[in-house]
């Protein structure tokens, strides 16, 4: 892949277990840093629906040919609605990778989903299914599961579209206005 791509960073913005639902913002970005597009959708907090929305917008978006990669941050929206990457790779025939700042700590997340989902093996099962590849950066490692793409080839975007910091800008951004639009303003930690 040629070094000027666009790239999707997907992040849900800021909310409360009671809420029913959570904005989610995907911006397009030309990497490494100018923006082409920016699109906001919604999924229930804690629901299903997340994989069958980002289906949606992407394959509706002006810039679904031209997106060579998305990007999630973690595995799942508004809580545990999690993303089955597979799935939304197969559906948009675009690679996709989750980036996560910090190590999950699995037992405690497969721990949460028993106490808490009726569906919890369907949902860990998901959580689980790739492998969890540690990725080093100038500053802390990121964790990282991907599908449609070589490990060399994520690795070498996520590196290209990362400025400052850990997080790639796609994502980046995506935090920074979801946070400013549910809460008035954002702050300069995503």
């Amino acid at each position: 892949m040629k070094d000027q791509i666009r790239i999707l960073g997907i992040d849900d913005g800021p909310f409360k277990f009671n809420q029913k639902s959570v904005l989610v913002i995907g911006v397009i970005m030309r990497i490494p840093t100018y923006i082409e597009g920016i699109c906001r959708t919604r999924v229930s907090v804690d629901g299903k629906d997340a994989n069958k929305i980002l289906e949606n917008i992407i394959k509706k978006s002006n810039y679904k040919d031209q997106i060579r990669l998305i990007m999630l941050d973690g595995v799942a929206l508004g809580g545990f609605n999690v993303v089955d990457i597979e799935k939304l790779y197969h559906a948009t025939e675009i690679p996709v990778t989750t980036i996560t700042r910090t190590e999950p700590d699995l037992q405690m997340i497969k721990n949460t989903l028993k106490n808490h989902f009726s569906d919890w093996a369907a949902r860990w099962k998901i959580i689980n299914n790739l492998e969890l590849v540690k990725v080093l950066t100038n500053y802390n490692p990121i964790y990282i599961k991907y599908i449609g793409i070589s490990k060399s080839e994520v690795q070498r975007l996520i590196k290209l579209s990362t400025i400052r910091g850990v997080l790639p800008e796609p994502i980046r951004v995506a935090h920074l206005i979801a946070t400013a639009m549910v809460k008035g303003e954002s702050s300069g930690r995503a």
